[in-house]
């Protein structure tokens, strides 16, 4: 069955995880996405975690999961031949991903309106840490830049302490998803009117948008939000239980009754803690009270309770946690990737699901130039000889 953007050829030149993501998003939903990487592969590739802790370049676990589904070649396009054989495929494509510094792709000839003069109906996606214009667009930008840069890491952590950055590369694929969906986006208009366009995807300004209720506060009132108070366990902060943490609210369908009976504690209906308005000065007694309710506790079996009393309730999930989750199991979020070099693993596979076209299992990541006989000899017309002098050259 033909995914949402079956059809729709896409050229991936990104390097990064933001770039990789967005076009492992469209291959996912039936584009033909062609990871195009120097002849000494991606960066990526050289990025752990590694399969079984060994670094070698087909076992980088990042590069596995953020290139499913890809066809993968060999180009050097910082070589005069690597650019005409790019601006063939381009010629071809319906979309390019790059995440280059601004200018970088000017200085190779390949800017938008030079590659636009080939197709006029190409899409281009920049993704860069701060656009590509504009007085920061030449600065350098990381994942931790752009946490700081926009906004977040300012109301992360607690009062006490430096501004918290969340784990992992959140930032990276916010801007990825972002520009997945500004990519469909301007193949909407493609499709509707054969033009092309440029789009730039700026990480800090991904970032920055969801702190979009912080800076409605502040524009109406001159408010800002503050880290939280390092005082306070309960609803609101994690809480530990007997084998890992958990974190419980008030509101939603369960009173104060309900909750006073959830942690088995009658002293909870005391007006010093019924008072919730009032109570600001109980904090530290109220987290006692809740921390040895709940401290020899299981966190499932506090979850099923809090659900049948209709509680907003959360457990901290671990990667194990997250792995044999029965929602996720029971909505097939995890998918079986069988790979030549690292053999069968699971993988998060599924974002989202729709009725008339359901996700499709496919291929793993490509291994480094697997399909360039296929493109450049099969789909291009390359001959042999051609190719051995390419390699000869280092073109590909």
């Amino acid at each position: 069955m033909e995914g949402l953007l079956g059809g729709v050829r896409v050229l991936d030149l990104s390097q990064d995880i933001a770039g990789s993501f967005c076009a492992r998003l469209l291959a996912d939903y039936g584009a033909e996405v062609v990871k195009v990487e120097p002849p000494g592969g991606a960066a990526l590739r050289r990025m752990g975690p590694f399969y079984k802790d060994d670094p070698h370049p087909e076992k980088s676990l990042l590069f596995f999961v953020l290139n499913l589904n890809k066809l993968g070649v060999t180009l050097n396009i910082e070589s005069e031949g690597g650019r005409k054989i790019l601006k063939e495929l381009a010629r071809d494509a319906d979309v390019i991903v790059e995440t280059y510094k601004p200018s970088y792709m000017s200085s190779l000839d390949l800017a938008y309106d030079q590659l636009e003069k080939l197709n006029p109906g190409l899409v281009l996606t920049s993704i860069t840490p701060f656009g590509q214009y504009g007085p920061y667009s030449r600065y350098e930008g990381e994942e931790i830049v752009s946490y700081a840069m926009g906004a977040i890491m300012s109301i992360s952590g607690t009062r006490d302490r430096a501004p918290l950055k969340h784990g992992g590369f959140q930032a990276q694929y916010e801007a990825g998803l972002n520009a997945a969906a500004a990519t469909s986006m301007a193949l909407f208009l493609q499709g509707m009117t054969g033009e092309g366009q440029h789009l730039d995807i700026s990480t800090t300004e991904c970032v920055g948008s969801t702190m979009i209720a912080n800076q409605t506060l502040y524009s109406f009132t001159g408010a800002t939000q503050t880290r939280r108070s390092p005082e306070g366990s309960a609803f609101g902060h994690p809480m530990p239980c007997a084998d890992g943490w958990v974190i419980a609210q008030t509101g939603a369908g369960a009173d104060w009754n309900h909750m006073a009976r959830f942690f088995d504690r009658p002293q909870l209906l005391e007006p010093r803690f019924v008072e919730q308005a009032r109570s600001a000065e109980y904090d530290q007694e109220l987290d006692a009270v809740l921390l040895d309710a709940i401290k020899d506790r299981g966190k499932r079996d506090l979850f099923r309770t809090a659900s049948e009393m209709r509680m907003l309730f959360g457990l901290v999930q671990t990667p194990e946690d997250l792995a044999h989750c029965p929602q996720l199991k029971a909505r097939g979020f995890f998918r079986e990737v069988d790979h030549p070099v690292m053999g069968k693993l699971m993988v998060p596979a599924v974002l989202f699901n729709s009725s008339q076209t359901p996700y499709q299992p496919g291929r793993p990541a490509p291994l480094l130039g697997q399909h360039n006989l296929a493109t450049y000899r099969d789909r291009m017309g390359y001959t042999g000889a051609d190719l051995v002098q390419l390699r000869q050259l280092d073109i590909i």
